[in-house]
């Protein structure tokens, strides 16, 4: 993770280097506004006086000095518990030591702080008792102005009130950054175009510290005021991804530079939603860490936010065993419910005294992440972070990160424990388990002393019990329940009605949006307010309203990939002289939509006076006859091998929208804008059937298992059961079986790959999803602006993907209705076949379009029609394409490898 990364480049610099000043050494909420280089007179009447050379540090709420010397320790003397702060008497020029030497500062306390003797990492020693603290400025000139802020920071520290303190710092602070600026002369390169700069905060953990943004045409600066650590650089061509917190004390300034660097971020990166992350952890093409780290980043989490750190789940809930056994489902904690509501007993405790509470009520008074908590694992690594959040003390040994398994117990039994992990357990750095920097972290009152934590039998070492801590997250088992922890942290169970059935809640204060400091004038409550959040942690931004989709198992096939293309194949597969289907295998036709982008046109025919609608090749056949109907009002059969129009039949004077032919080759099937379905004899040449069961034009048809499915202008669509007609005589008989009804026009339906569920798209957008086994409606969706032009199931039935007049593309998932993704494009996409992961689409503008859907990117464009792509044929081995268009063309396409 980045903060140990980050805190391991920290303690190499500090190895190299004679500073020990960091600003952990700060309080919470303390800025550090200059230094000067000093000497601190020691004894300075006595036979031991002598001089420390060093830096004394002016910061609100303390005065530091930092001796160059690392045998001496580096001392903090608070402005609280200062009694006088002033430069030495004129009468002590004659002292032999101090006179001819002026420059001095007198700062006598009743308290300071000693820590970093012999640059050793431990808990702050405490030097009690009235003492004088002399100094020694190296520009004598400066005593003065020092002097002065402290005087004023020191009246700062002795208001009774905290709200009364920050706001009197907060003033001194503006007051010194609107004294300075950017230095431009930083800039990198001489021709970058300045576009603004501001004051702002640079956060990082624990920290802040104040000074100037400034954006120019290339980079994001941050210059500090006080100088330290230096200029920092962002955004530069080399380092897209640079890890930086702001806070504004503006939202004009906010919203300025986000403008800025958005504008920057989108010539060179693309922005990920949540549901594009989501759609592809379902593919497989993210692991569920790395899914969980987006969730995070999506969630407003940052290393640099300790009280916002990334949280991530407990899987793991066996820490007894000699071997971890992760086929076993009670190797498994339960993913479903959140930490507190694991342990039955102590959960019943809670809900007894949640329903005894006056409102705001919540069932755990602690958080599953906080600043204390991060850093209860992190501490072997960022020490001087705890000493920073305890007042320079380690937390009691007994109370320390000491053993797995007794972390564990205690989040299950402990009356106010309810903890989640952080993602270094995850990932491949154990230092935060090794005390690898040999701290004194005291003994527990059993004497053990605290040094390495102890791990599980079933793990060899740290790196081997973080290798099974991630085999454990990347599991089937943890895979398939991972969503239902999201919906806990991320997700619709975070809040409202659905929290509380989850035994899911937790301190109001904890959640964004829980309090609008805002609003809070009183600047006392505003403090306390903000400490409580810092102290209780907060609530990661909810993400998700719906409940969040499972994991598609890749492993999983109802059917054969090949058999569920689409539903269309079934009725017009294979093209002549081709591979039979059972010699179809899943590499060939993942080797096909691998190589979709080469796709080269062969030949192409005008055979219609009007825009194609629907194409259609019988299947298992030596024909080489294909079926196309138009807007033309007709049905042509034209001769693949002779390339001659053989046949052409005109039912009405009214377009035909679409066509398909029945299993055994003898029959093809097409839909007209008068009403009617016509049942046309290949054998025969002539009309053999018309189905009369619309009210306006029918838009779209499909056929399974002698059922028909029909969609229509009048709002409805309708599933028919079709007698065959040597039972009935010379003529089919249609039984209505059921009716789908809608408020507006069908567009067009598809149906999964087992034909139990049906999608039906608008011309006013609306997706709507059907259980064709009890005719009821699943989910009601508006997804589109517009007419929804064409919609297909994933292979596997998990996804939706719908194209519309807006020019997008939604995928919705399937089981929960939610949409996942939207993909615009410059044309509206009027058609398209897809194999769950690549789409190829026809669009307005008459090209073929090569989609990568789960990146979210148009991967070819290949040139073809003059006028819209109307229908789009593929063979089962998805090898072979045909087109139709506007332009009355049917051009054929074949994959050149």
């Amino acid at each position: 993770m980045a903060f140990i990364r980050k805190r391991r480049q920290e303690q190499l610099q500090q190895l190299y280097s004679k500073e020990r000043f960091s600003l952990l050494l700060l309080n919470l909420e303390e800025y550090y506004f200059e230094q000067h280089t000093a000497n601190h007179i020691v004894n300075k009447t006595g036979k031991d006086r002598r001089k420390i050379r060093g830096s004394l540090k002016i910061c609100s709420k303390s005065v530091i000095f930092e001796p160059d010397e690392i045998s001496h320790p580096i001392i903090k003397i608070p402005l609280r518990d200062c009694i006088k702060i002033e430069a030495p008497e004129v009468r002590e020029r004659n002292n032999p030591f101090t006179g001819g030497n002026p420059g001095q500062i007198s700062v006598v306390s009743n308290q300071a702080f000693l820590t970093k003797e012999q640059n050793i990492i431990a808990p702050f020693k405490t030097e009690r008792g009235k003492r004088e603290y002399l100094f020694q400025l190296d520009v004598a000139g400066k005593v003065e102005d020092v002097v002065h802020t402290l005087h004023q920071l020191y009246r700062a520290s002795h208001l009774d009130k905290l709200g009364d303190q920050a706001a009197m710092i907060t003033a001194i602070l503006q007051s010194r950054l609107a004294r300075t600026s950017f230095d431009k002369n930083r800039f990198q390169n001489v021709s970058e175009t300045l576009h603004m700069e501001c004051k702002a905060e640079m956060v990082t953990p624990l920290v802040t510290n104040p000074g100037h943004v400034c954006i120019t045409d290339a980079n994001l600066y941050f210059q500090p005021l006080n100088g330290y650590p230096g200029l920092e650089v962002f955004c530069t061509e080399n380092d897209l991804c640079s890890d930086i917190y702001l806070k504004f004390y503006n939202t004009q300034d906010r919203d300025n530079v986000y403008f800025y660097v958005a504008t920057y971020l989108e010539n060179h990166i693309t922005e990920n939603t949540a549901e594009s992350y989501m759609l592809q952890w379902q593919r497989g093409h993210i692991s569920n860490y790395q899914y969980l780290l987006h969730l995070n980043n999506l969630a407003d989490r940052s290393c640099n936010d300790l009280s916002q750190y990334p949280v991530f789940p407990w899987i793991i809930a066996d820490y007894s065993s000699l071997e971890l056994d992760l086929t076993k489902p009670e190797t498994f904690r339960d993913l479903s419910k959140p930490i507190g509501a694991l342990n039955k007993e102590r959960l019943e405790r809670l809900l007894a005294r949640y329903q005894e509470m006056p409102e705001p009520k919540f069932i755990y008074g602690s958080h599953y992440s906080s600043p204390g908590y991060v850093l209860f694992y992190l501490v072997r690594v960022a020490p001087e972070y705890m000493l920073c959040l305890q007042n320079g003390k380690f937390d009691h040994p007994d109370r320390m990160f000491n053993s797995i398994a007794e972390t564990w117990k205690n989040c299950l039994d402990g009356a106010t424990d309810f903890k989640e992990l952080i993602p270094e357990f995850y990932e491949n750095d154990s230092s935060f388990l090794v005390n690898s920097l040999k701290l004194d972290l005291g003994k527990t009152q059993g004497g053990k002393i605290v040094d390495n934590v102890e791990l599980p039998p079933w793990a060899s070492d740290a790196n081997d019990f973080l290798q099974k801590c991630q085999a454990a997250l990347e599991s089937q088992y943890v895979s398939e329940h991972l969503h239902e922890w999201i919906d806990l942290v991320f997700g619709y169970k975070q809040k409202g009605n659905e929290a509380i059935a989850a035994q899911n809640v937790f301190h109001p204060l904890t959640y964004e949006g829980g309090v609008d400091l805002d609003r809070i004038m009183d600047p006392n409550e505003r403090v306390a307010l903000l400490t409580q959040i810092l102290e209780f942690g907060q609530t990661p931004k909810q993400l998700f309203t719906i409940p969040h989709p499972r994991w598609i198992n890749p492993n999983f096939k109802s059917l054969s990939r090949a058999s569920s293309r689409s539903v269309s194949m079934s009725e017009s597969p294979v093209s002549p002289n081709e591979e039979s289907f059972e010699d179809l295998t899943e590499e060939s036709i993942t080797l096909a939509w691998n190589n979709m982008t080469k796709l080269k046109m062969e030949e192409q025919h005008k055979i219609h006076k009007g825009a194609i609608t629907g194409i259609a090749v019988p299947s298992h056949s030596n024909q080489s006859s294909i079926f196309t109907t138009s807007q033309d009002s007709t049905l042509k059969m034209f001769s693949a091998e002779s390339k001659t129009l053989q046949r052409s039949i005109s039912f009405s004077n009214m377009a035909l929208s679409t066509c398909l032919i029945l299993p055994g080759n003898t029959t093809v099937v097409c839909s007209s804008w008068d009403n009617n379905i016509y049942f046309y004899s290949i054998a025969f040449g002539r009309r053999q059937d018309t189905l009369i069961g619309h009210d306006d034009a029918v838009s779209k048809i499909y056929w399974h298992n002698n059922r028909l499915y029909s969609a229509s202008w009048d709002s409805t669509v309708k599933v028919w059961h079709c007698v065959p007609s040597e039972l009935v005589g010379t003529r089919k008989r249609f039984e209505l079986l059921t009716e789908f009804e809608h408020d507006v026009s069908v567009n067009t339906i598809c149906l999964n790959a087992a034909h139990t569920l049906l999608a039906s798209g608008t011309k006013e957008g609306t997706i709507s999803i059907w259980d064709v086994t009890t005719a009821s409606v699943l989910h009601q969706l508006a997804c589109h602006s517009g007419t929804v032009f064409d919609a297909a199931f994933s292979p596997d039935s998990r996804h939706l993907l719908s194209a519309g007049e807006d020019g997008c593309f939604k995928i919705t998932d399937v089981q929960t209705g939610m949409m996942i993704s939207s993909m615009a494009s410059e044309h509206p996409q009027r058609c398209f076949k897809w194999d769950g992961n690549t789409v190829l689409s026809g669009s307005q503008s008459g090209e073929l379009f090569v989609w990568d859907i789960v990146g979210g990117k148009i991967v070819e464009k290949i040139q073809g029609h003059t006028g819209a792509v109307t229908c789009i044929w593929m063979n089962e081995q998805c090898s072979s394409i045909i087109s139709g268009g506007e332009d009355r063309q049917l051009m054929f396409w074949k994959q050149q490898y």
